[in-house]
């Protein structure tokens, strides 16, 4: 993977790096897909039968439902930067990009180690790159933890961290995929403190990534607490969520297998805040929840079934925020 990139010394580095929510997003088509038996011992979410990677039918409806994601993102004023997935990476994950990628305002890129021997494949030197060279962004320095795999130690992106610009805190579920010391290590890096503790779903199974327990908007966090086991934890938890005054919505154990905790506070390019998340999400909750939310944002449903069904992940999944500056020269284009 590649270096730190020196192509903002010609720019004006004029990102907020304690914004919450992003105007932009990086998405990769899906490419092979199928229901991926590296992943599902670890993520019960994962509800399909073991499919052939690549099955024609599964990919014209997969292709679909990203597609009309892209389009509801992009009518609403959010720029989606959409790679190519490559289908002879045998990858069939690829369209959950945040796992192996954040772009931070600073202009630093974090690649993350996948538990996955063929998540693994997913991270391309040619998407950063094109970051630069096709769309304009400032790329300072790569912290690359990817070497951990050979240890056996993970951390998946923003599936397992779920940053608090404002407050430099970075939230994680203890899992598999989530590795206390790394999660520390990673945080160390980039200036920001953990706040970590223990997930299980109904089932008392480990929840695989934090991002599908936790949402957490400008103003609000939507949380399903009653998956935190240990009453000191979920205080601290919740303690540290209503810290700046944002708003708690809880959801439960049946809203937490629909993907309620999944989605993404975005920003339209007038700065509308907006809530990305999927039809199964939003359909699940309930009308005093929805209420809470629509104070703070638009709700912006996408139909995912089938990559939610095949993956075990959905829309906040298959966006990963770009906080990377512009170019100036890009400014003006």
């Amino acid at each position: 993977m590649p270096g730190a990139s020196h192509a903002g010394r010609i720019a004006v580095m004029n990102a907020n790096p304690s914004r919450q929510r992003s105007d932009t997003v990086l998405m990769v088509r899906p490419a092979g897909i199928g229901a991926n038996p590296q992943t599902r011992d670890s993520n019960a979410f994962q509800q399909a039968p073991a499919a052939p990677a690549g099955d024609p039918a599964l990919q014209r409806i997969a292709l679909a439902e990203f597609e009309a994601l892209v389009g509801a993102l992009s009518d609403a004023g959010v720029e989606a930067l959409v790679f190519e997935g490559d289908p002879a990476l045998d990858a069939p994950d690829q369209h959950f990009p945040n796992n192996w990628l954040s772009l931070h305002a600073d202009g630093t890129a974090v690649l993350y180690p996948m538990e996955a021997p063929n998540r693994r494949r997913e991270r391309r030197a040619d998407i950063l790159d094109a970051l630069g060279s096709r769309h304009g962004r400032v790329l300072e320095r790569t912290l690359d933890f990817s070497g951990h795999e050979q240890d056996g130690r993970f951390l998946e992106g923003t599936g397992s961290l779920i940053f608090d610009h404002p407050s430099r805190r970075a939230f994680a579920c203890r899992s598999s995929r989530t590795d206390t010391s790394l999660v520390n290590e990673v945080c160390t890096r980039l200036g920001y403190s953990a706040v970590l503790f223990d997930a299980v779903d109904g089932a008392g199974r480990a929840i695989y990534h934090t991002n599908v327990m936790l949402t957490l908007g400008s103003d609000f966090a939507l949380v399903c607490l009653d998956a935190v086991p240990d009453p000191g934890e979920r205080a601290r938890l919740r303690a540290a969520l209503e810290e700046g005054g944002r708003s708690i919505i809880e959801f439960d154990f049946a809203q937490l297998t629909l993907f309620v905790g999944n989605a993404l506070e975005l920003e339209a390019r007038d700065a509308t805040p907006l809530l990305a998340l999927s039809a199964t999400a939003h359909d699940a909750l309930r009308a005093d929840q929805r209420a809470v939310l629509e104070r703070h944002v638009q709700l912006l449903p996408a139909a995912i079934p089938t990559i939610e069904r095949l993956g075990g992940g959905s829309v906040r999944c298959m966006l990963a925020e770009v906080f990377l500056p512009r170019r100036e020269s890009a400014r003006h284009d």
